[in-house]
């Protein structure tokens, strides 16, 4: 099932354009990483999604219907840039401001605190409560009435290892059991553990989008181990499809134009050399992200999602 549909989104200030023709699908059950460097245009889009900010062009649907009617019915919750919270209310009182402006039964109120562990400071005043423990309140209050689509931005603003690891594990929780979650991060660590689906934007146009798995596919490059690091260096050099042969500690790292580890594998046999480890290297998030956001990447080349 679609969850969220964007087709088309663009939103102008004046002369200024922060999001350009925007084109997203997120399906039910992923973890969907929304990604881009500061000014990217990832809060604006969330907030047209979320209906505070008016679109100049385009259409957002979400379970086959608008936004609005979605937020109405309580099928999406979220949050948005800063927690919005009352400061001089406990955080238990600030809960119990959102169940009734939901509709919703108080028992729902612990269960939510103590997902976030927050149970220990649920009455003191918000103000008094850190970054952190702000996030993990405004991520309580978005939780209550069990949405079936969570949108955050920047959920982990703020928290220490712990606590970022606290949060991952309760969103991949809430994944499992059926939600959806779009997130809007700069942490591309963070993506890369949970993240199912990830797009990745640039002065609001969509560079990458696709699944985690497929952006940081092993590339044609490979680590190569044998007994002697010399010898394999000075053959792997010699191989005509090699490149970029350099020795690491007892390792030889190179890339493939033709990418056929087995040939170089008999190559080397052949030369009396053994290898005890062939294997490719895996790109990380964060090249990916690097490579699609660098001053030469080129816009409007997403994936279906």
């Amino acid at each position: 099932m679609n969850v969220l549909e964007v087709d088309g989104l663009t939103k102008r200030y004046g002369q200024k354009t922060a999001v350009e023709n925007l084109n997203l699908t997120v399906r039910q059950g992923q973890i969907f990483g929304f990604l881009g460097p500061n000014g990217s245009g990832k809060t604006t889009t969330i907030g047209m999604i979320f209906g505070i900010v008016r679109p100049t062009r385009g259409d957002i649907s979400v379970f086959g219907e608008s936004n609005r009617e979605a937020l109405a019915r309580g099928r999406m919750s979220g949050t948005l840039e800063q927690p919005n919270l009352y400061p001089y209310l406990t955080g238990r009182e600030n809960l119990a401001v959102v169940t009734a402006i939901k509709g919703l039964d108080k028992k729902c109120i612990e269960p939510a605190l103590a997902a976030v562990d927050l149970l220990e400071a649920a009455n003191r005043q918000a103000k008094s409560y850190s970054l952190g423990m702000k996030q993990r309140l405004a991520l309580a209050a978005a939780t209550l009435g069990d949405p079936e689509l969570l949108i955050l931005d920047e959920p982990t603003n703020g928290l220490d290892p712990e606590g970022m690891r606290e949060i991952r594990e309760l969103l991949v929780r809430l994944a499992r059991s059926g939600r959806t979650i779009f997130i809007s991060t700069h942490l591309l660590d963070e993506v890369e553990k949970i993240c199912t689906h990830v797009a990745i934007l640039k002065r609001g146009r969509l560079q990458r989008s696709g699944a985690v798995a497929e952006l940081t596919a092993a590339k044609a490059a490979f680590r190569v181990c044998a007994g002697d690091t010399r010898q394999l260096f000075e053959a792997v050099r010699q191989y005509e499809s090699a490149r970029n042969v350099r020795a690491t500690g007892d390792a030889v790292h190179l890339d493939l134009i033709d990418a056929a580890p087995a040939s170089l594998n008999r190559y080397l046999a052949d030369r009396g050399i053994y290898v005890r480890e062939l294997t490719s290297q895996r790109q990380t998030l964060e090249e990916a992200f690097l490579a699609a956001t660098a001053p030469q990447a080129t816009a409007g080349i997403g994936d279906e999602t």
